[in-house]
């Protein structure tokens, strides 16, 4: 309090009222390159994860994991309208749409956004709260957007994400960056 008393700038700060559009403001989002072969071992939390039991709560894991895509999501949103706006592009920040949350989450990408040059840009995210090697789902779908819209198309990968999150981007080809393993198989009767 005493330390406020001789600074009033920062309880004036403290106090004053929030913007009117009540949004929160987000750090830019700090993008660089994705991971490659020479990038250092895992954490050492992740050699911890790999040791937890095997029983767990399938359906609290599914809606863990959905609010955390849903945060990432965001996340990418207000970083695409941003980076719009602040280039001078703010017609272009408008435009930006959340189509996973607006349309449903069947179009293989989650953001529809642009370049500088007003192209298409289509933004699909996948977070996570460990590192950069964390390995993430992919759908069907997804790889087949990834595949017929390879100009557009770009992975947006959130690590980090609770702590301090930080991205990279991957282009199609998806399999010059990643292993992709089949996890699920659909069975059908002959």
């Amino acid at each position: 309090m005493r330390w406020l008393d001789l600074h009033p700038i920062w309880r004036a700060v403290a106090l004053s009222p929030i913007p009117s559009s009540g949004l929160y403001e987000a750090p830019p989002l700090w993008i660089g390159p994705p991971p490659t072969q020479s990038n250092g071992p895992a954490p050492q939390e992740l050699e911890q994860m790999l040791h937890i039991a095997h029983k767990f709560d399938v359906a609290g894991r599914d809606e863990k994991n959905r609010a955390l895509g849903r945060a990432g999501e965001e996340r990418v949103l207000a970083h695409e309208r941003s980076s719009l706006a602040l280039a001078g592009r703010a017609d272009l920040a408008k435009a930006v749409r959340w189509v996973a949350d607006e349309d449903g989450d069947g179009a293989g990408y989650d953001i529809a956004s642009f370049n500088l040059d007003g192209s298409p840009r289509l933004i699909e995210v996948k977070t996570t709260n460990g590192w950069e090697r964390t390995p993430f789902y992919i759908s069907r779908n997804e790889l087949a957007v990834a595949d017929e819209r390879r100009a557009d198309w770009s992975l947006v990968r959130l690590w980090n994400f609770a702590r301090e999150p930080k991205a990279f981007e991957l282009h199609p080809p998806l399999e010059a960056h990643l292993s992709l393993t089949a996890t699920t198989f659909q069975a059908s009767f002959h």
